[in-house]
């Protein structure tokens, strides 16, 4: 059968039992074989079937409680989930557990830490000791921007699990730092982000290429829009209003009604109150110097500022990347074909939170960042040898492609809109 979703093209037989996560058998039993055709109709939400290295599970139930939650393992119902895709990615991923470059340093993530309450707390004191001066507002804002984006590395790192070795540490500090330090919730960035990781450029498993009908993305979506004669928005145009509704308002706006409302349709109390801590500790410091609106204002001005760092840093490695509909791709050329790098300087990774290793991220998302530019050249090496493409830019190059992305596909669907 192979490794990859894209076997199920063939009439080949997946062998081996329907097996429970339990481990009872059940279906035909142990010995019964069954084909791609039949394995593919048993993806809808309540008949959910799964191949692991040619055996089908059924994971109807267990569905239910998957760490990662329902809707990322669903994604892969009558596919071929195997991780282990080639001998060579496995042959590398094992030399990456026994050279140890899955084991955090936590003085590395002690100190990121560190530099974020260091930010927060000089802020705060330029307003203390000089005064709320425009030009002092201007640089606290500056430096309130630059804590809350690197703290959003930094949550994103324990999300990933990529600290400790105990998940609930893991999971305990990424509460602090998106909660306490952000106003945001962990659930909501865990629901959203491992669901890019399982289909990262696929429309509609990946929430991340969800433009709402805002943007038309990649090649084949804006020619469909095109044919079908969908104008929601004057997409040619879309790489001007770009600047205007994407990066300023992603997180200020949408992210920010999104989280909300995600906390209280769930109930998350939990991250609720981590939430709301954030911003009782933000009006305390803020309020004795410019008061509740002058305090709106300038968190409202910070989220402003930290979106287009977000928006920019994120867009870079995926948008200008091959975007389509499920093509049951095989893992590794799914990651691949997604994701791209920019060069590593120590700025880049610093302002990147380490993102500008995009490709090594995703092969390997839970190793601890100050790693990826030690496995890099390997992934490079394994990528070369059997002609995957593996991109590397420039900064430059990455923020421009973005632009230039959104243009190129503005244009396409300006062509079907027009002529087909």
């Amino acid at each position: 059968m192979g490794g990859g979703g894209q076997q199920t093209e063939s009439s080949e037989p997946a062998k081996g039992g329907v097996v429970g996560p339990g481990g009872g058998r059940g279906g035909r039993g142990g010995s019964a074989v069954y084909t791609w055709e039949e394995v593919q109709r048993h993806c809808h939400r309540g008949d959910q079937w799964l191949v692991i290295d040619r055996k089908v599970y059924n994971i109807t139930q267990w569905a239910k409680r998957h760490p990662g939650g329902i809707r990322v393992i669903s994604h892969f119902a009558g596919e071929d989930a195997t991780a282990a895709l080639v001998q060579d990615f496995q042959a590398l991923r094992d030399h990456v557990e026994s050279e140890g470059l899955l084991r955090a340093r936590l003085l590395f993530f002690s100190l990121y830490l560190g530099h974020i309450l260091l930010l927060e707390a000089l802020a705060l004191g330029l307003l203390w000791v000089w005064g709320t001066s425009w030009s002092l507002t201007l640089l606290c804002s500056l430096m309130l921007a630059t804590s809350q984006s690197q703290a959003g590395w930094l949550q994103h790192d324990f999300g990933h699990l990529s600290v400790f070795k105990k998940s609930s540490w893991n999971h305990v500090l990424q509460k602090f730092v998106i909660g306490h330090l952000k106003g945001a919730s962990a659930n909501w960035w865990n629901h959203r982000h491992f669901q890019h990781h399982a289909k990262p450029n696929v429309f509609s498993k990946d929430p991340d290429v969800n433009s709402l009908h805002v943007f038309v993305l990649g090649d084949k979506q804006p020619v469909e829009y095109g044919i079908k004669k969908l104008k929601y928005m004057p997409y040619h145009h879309q790489h001007q209003y770009f600047f205007l509704i994407g990066p300023p308002l992603l997180i200020p706006v949408y992210f920010h009604i999104q989280i909300l409302r995600t906390m209280f349709l769930r109930q998350d109390w939990v991250d609720l109150a981590w939430s709301m801590s954030f911003y009782l500790r933000f009006f305390c410091c803020y309020y004795p110097f410019f008061g509740f609106f002058g305090s709106v204002a300038l968190i409202s001005f910070v989220r402003f500022l930290e979106s287009h760092w977000f928006v920019w840093v994120t867009q870079m490695n995926h948008l200008p990347m091959e975007m389509d509909h499920e093509r049951h791709q095989d893992w590794l050329t799914m990651q691949l074909s997604a994701t791209c790098n920019i060069e590593q300087s120590t700025f880049n990774d610093w302002f990147s939170g380490h993102l500008n290793f995009q490709i090594e991220h995703h092969l390997f998302p839970t190793m601890p960042r100050h790693n990826y530019h030690l496995v890099a050249p390997l992934v490079r090496a394994l990528c070369e040898k059997h002609g995957v493409p593996y991109q590397v830019k420039t900064m430059q190059q990455g923020l421009t492609d973005v632009v230039r992305s959104l243009k190129k596909s503005g244009d396409l669907w300006l062509d079907a809109y027009l002529h087909k």
